[in-house]
């Protein structure tokens, strides 16, 4: 695999004699970061998966975190093991008891056979709690012990179960304030809250995006059998200047969208979905006239400031660098 240089920003290539993994198209993408601080995220969690102590995964909705789950088992000891993943989301309290938990024989009405849960599936692997904040606070209770000591009975049976399984959750939510608002139990919090990795937004991760972009691009032309995608220069800059509050999840669908509309391998800003290009738009908008340069210049500031969380990332949308906008802060008295 190459890494060579597009619109000024490394990007990853594939060499023929080495095509693109055929998984799923977002799976190997939290491992290729040209961030800081995700290179250091990355190096953390893959020491801590070498353990097998229980690891919260916090984040924006998008941010990777069940992809980055699945790498920790990759990299686990118990990667021959299956992978197990619940999602609290998805079915009401009773019968997300019965897929945790499982149960036996005559317990309810329909029970014809004893099942086993997911959590006794997972053994000798590696179960993902997917939006722990989601869960009944009944089943909070029941998983408090299970994280404890692994054991747990099925519905209807006094039998305890014993089952070796790493545990992992996520959550788009801020726990600590679930607990202040007693949606979820503090001490549940404090035994999974034992390694905690918290991944950064898109947004943070400016210098990643073109890189991710184009190895997208790669892989839905490899899917589709059309020729290699490529971003137009105003494409590309509208990539880096929008927010992507949905993160890597919304940059793939704004690309696969983009990918479906364009009528020729090069992708332009008018594939792109309107709010990328309404941002980039509102950055690039002429000065009303009668306008004075350093007035529109001051503005273009201030709104770059106040839509970007830091000055690495104001600075990329404004097409400076970080010393620039320094000066230029001093320069127009902008706090």
């Amino acid at each position: 695999m190459d890494v060579q240089r597009t619109y000024g920003i490394p990007t990853l290539e594939f060499r023929p004699n080495n095509p693109a993994p055929q998984g799923p198209i977002e799976e190997d993408l939290l491992l290729e970061s040209r961030n800081p601080g995700m290179t250091a995220l990355l190096d953390m969690v893959e020491r801590a998966a070498a353990g097998d102590s229980t690891i919260l995964l916090t984040g924006e909705s998008g941010t990777g975190k069940d992809l980055l789950a699945r790498q920790i088992h990759r990299w686990s000891p118990r990667r021959r093991g299956p992978f197990i993943v619940i999602n609290c989301t998805t079915l009401a309290e009773h019968l997300l008891e019965d897929e945790l938990f499982g149960h036996v024989r005559g317990s309810f009405t329909g029970a014809i056979n004893d099942k086993p849960g997911r959590l006794e599936a997972g053994n000798g692997g590696t179960v993902l709690f997917d939006e722990i904040a989601e869960l009944p606070t009944s089943l909070q209770i029941k998983l408090l012990r299970f994280v404890q000591d692994r054991c747990l009975e099925r519905i209807g049976s006094n039998r305890t179960l014993r089952v070796d399984v790493r545990v992992i959750v996520a959550s788009n939510r801020n726990l600590g304030a679930e607990i202040a608002a007693g949606r979820f139990r503090e001490d549940l919090y404090y035994r999974l809250n034992v390694i905690t990795f918290t991944l950064p937004p898109l947004r943070e991760r400016t210098q990643d995006i073109l890189p991710l972009a184009d190895w997208m691009l790669k892989r839905m032309s490899l899917a589709t059998a059309r020729p290699d995608f490529r971003l137009s220069p105003d494409a590309a800059a509208a990539l880096i200047s929008y927010r992507w509050p949905g993160n890597l999840r919304e940059l793939h669908n704004a690309l696969k969208r983009a990918a479906d509309l364009a009528r020729t391998e090069t992708i332009t800003l008018d594939d792109l979905p309107d709010s990328v290009i309404h941002r980039t738009a509102a950055m690039s908008a002429p000065a009303p006239r009668g306008t004075r340069l350093k007035d529109f210049e001051r503005e273009q500031i201030l709104r770059a400031l106040a839509d970007c969380p830091t000055l690495g990332e104001a600075a990329a949308t404004l097409g400076i660098n970080v010393t620039t906008l320094w000066r230029k802060r001093r320069l127009y008295g902008i706090a």
